[in-house]
């Protein structure tokens, strides 16, 4: 459905203290994700724990990661948005994250399944002593391979242009605004599943490598020179990949698990 509203000269509104609301989570995310990291285990291979622990953890940390770059996609809703009264403003905007968010739980929830999955199979070749940085490797040059594909560029072009989206989509009411942060989170796990990916390899819980990601999530996102700068990230992921494969010990910020062993005895 097309917006018709907000793009016929109609004056835009956007309440200022719903975007610094917004603004406000962000920040308290990142701090309640790094509060949570400390003095955990951030090697690859980090077990992912019980279920319901590790999905609070994970939406947490999909938070802190990507609202960062989504704020303007609120910013463009919040001008999208019909309501007079700034306090329906602000609880359609909480849906619209909350459906975004939402859509990332899933990913986390079918990560932790497939994590659980190759752990009951426990095969050898997946130790880190046997194979494991070789595999871990081969997840990041995979990620950066991914940032080529006609996939990744059709997802990103989405992603870099928020009020493209809200015209060709337009959802009205607390439902609509909620369809509206799921059809947006799609498209955002389609553009950025693969680095997502990674994390689980080079340590899921490394404050680290989770901003690093972040960072290279935002600096795709924020303008369409993203398009330009994806096939570079492309490349240097895929030389961090074979880094990994052929000399994991001296890459930075990345804890071998044997490493975190003879620290912790």
């Amino acid at each position: 459905m097309t917006r018709t509203g907000a793009g016929n000269g109609a004056p835009a509104r956007r309440p200022e203290k719903a975007f610094a609301a917004l603004f406000v989570v962000m920040l308290v995310t990142w701090i309640a994700t790094a509060r949570t990291m400390g003095g955990m285990d951030a090697g690859p291979g980090t077990p992912l724990g019980p279920f319901w622990a590790f999905v609070a953890s994970w939406t947490l940390m999909m938070a802190a990661m990507m609202l960062p770059a989504e704020l303007r996609f609120a910013s463009a809703y919040l001008r999208f948005a019909r309501d007079e009264s700034p306090s329906a403003v602000t609880g359609r905007l909480a849906a619209f994250v909350g459906g975004y968010l939402l859509v990332w739980s899933a990913y986390g929830v079918l990560a932790w399944l497939a994590d659980s999955l190759l752990r009951e199979l426990a095969p050898p070749a997946f130790a880190w002593e046997a194979h494991g940085p070789r595999v871990a490797g081969a997840v990041v040059l995979a990620a950066g391979l991914f940032q080529f594909s006609r996939w990744k560029q059709a997802c990103l072009t989405h992603c870099v242009s928020p009020f493209g989206f809200f015209m060709r989509h337009w959802y009205s009411g607390t439902p609509g605004a909620v369809r509206l942060g799921v059809t947006h989170g799609l498209y955002c796990i389609g553009c950025c599943w693969a680095l997502m990916a990674m994390l689980f390899a080079v340590g899921v819980m490394s404050l680290y490598w989770m901003s690093m990601l972040a960072l290279a999530m935002f600096v795709e996102k924020i303008s369409v020179a993203g398009l330009r700068i994806a096939p570079v990230i492309g490349w240097l992921l895929i030389a961090l990949g074979i880094w990994i494969m052929w000399q994991p010990m001296s890459v930075p910020g990345l804890t071998p698990p044997t490493a975190l062993h003879l620290h912790a005895h």
